[in-house]
């Protein structure tokens, strides 16, 4: 078997007991099946949900709390009694572990997510496991990452993964909820991510949604959009995690013909914060999309909110479309004069350093 390089994401569920608390045995056997992957030569890391879950009893609360620092005092207590029990497993099989906390402002600063990656490669380089989880402490709720599924494809992305594997209380997609329809099948493979199959995992509280698989569907897009193959479904038994790995897991696969995204693009396409929005006609958009253009003002419809030159801008197309992301050249106000324009009556008329608005090497498209 060719070695990888593999992050792993268990849930909250798959570690914890439903009255709150750590479940030692359920963590002694994804410690040992990890352990395996190691054993195969894999490099390995390990995302992990379940700090709030661990810690909120130990902090005296009858309950998994609601209020925002409630939870997060509890992740304050679960994280540490989290990283012990890992610890205690993995050095008894006589592998180091290390702790990175992360936050999604982590991942919109070029300068800090790069300072991560370098760690995390030279904790890879001496065979250290890194143990990645959210920084509940000091996150706030409208900037989470949602049950870590999202950290998880962003840093299959970060490391340049081969494989993300996703391990819930559920053995894959189905076409319907398996709980209440015994004629829903298994989804074994996807390769596309459609609005089909957003509506077929429903929401997590639905009728059909079923684990949060909604989320995890969305981890999927991310991962596979960087190039990288995802794995959801389930591990219960001695094996599992190693045949999840080898294609015959009890779950659902989705499967990317994409190649890894370099990190500039990455920083484009997922932790950006677009300050404005572009409307482009669809001549522009074919040329965005299949043939490897720059976007010149020309192909300029509309101009939406206040951003200057170096800023990230959204483009979307007539029918409101999301097409993609880039750095802009212009500024708000030169970009509405400019807009329709040919390109020599922008040399003539405006004074800006780059004729193209967005130029294809500032560019992702998300279509």
């Amino acid at each position: 078997m060719t070695t990888h390089r593999i992050v792993v994401k268990i849930g909250s569920s798959s570690l914890t007991s439903p009255e709150g608390g750590l479940n030692r045995d359920k963590i002694g056997y994804f410690v040992r099946e990890l352990a395996r992957l190691k054993d195969k030569k894999h490099q390995l890391l390990f995302v992990t949900s379940g700090a709030v879950a661990a810690g909120f009893r130990s902090i005296g609360y009858e309950k998994r709390p609601k209020v925002l620092h409630e939870k997060q005092a509890s992740a304050a207590v679960g994280q540490a009694l989290l990283m012990q029990a890992y610890q205690e497993v993995f050095s008894s099989l006589g592998i180091t572990t290390a702790q990175i906390l992360l936050t999604r402002s982590d991942f919109s600063e070029r300068k800090r997510i790069h300072n991560a990656t370098m760690t995390i490669e030279e904790l890879l380089k001496h065979q250290v496991v890194p143990i990645i989880n959210e920084n509940d402490t000091v996150s706030v709720d409208e900037l989470k990452f949602g049950d870590n599924d999202t950290l998880s494809a962003l840093v299959a992305n970060l490391v340049k993964a081969e494989q993300l594997l996703i391990f819930t209380d559920t053995d894959g997609l189905y076409t319907a909820d398996p709980r209440t329809n015994p004629d829903a099948k298994r989804i074994e493979r996807v390769t596309e991510i459609t609005e089909d199959l957003y509506r077929i995992a429903g929401g997590s509280g639905s009728s059909v949604g079923t684990g949060g698989m909604r989320s995890k569907i969305e981890a999927a897009r991310i991962a596979m959009r960087g190039g990288v193959k995802v794995f959801v479904g389930k591990a219960d038994q001695s094996g599992d995690v190693i045949q999840a790995a080898e294609g015959n897991g009890k779950g659902t696969y989705f499967d990317t013909v994409l190649h890894t995204l370099p990190m500039k693009k990455q920083w484009l396409a997922f932790h950006s914060q677009p300050q404005g929005r572009i409307i482009v006609d669809n001549g522009a958009k074919a040329a965005l999309l299949t043939m490897g253009k720059s976007l010149l003002p020309a192909g300029v419809v509309e101009v939406e909110g206040e951003f200057h030159p170096g800023d990230v801008v959204e483009v979307i197309g007539e029918g409101r479309d999301i097409i993609g992301r880039g750095v802009v050249n212009y500024a708000a106000w030169q970009l509405k004069a400019a807009a329709r324009l040919s390109t020599m009556e922008v040399e003539r008329r405006l004074d800006v350093q780059r004729i193209e608005v967005i130029h294809r090497d500032e560019w992702i498209s998300l279509a």
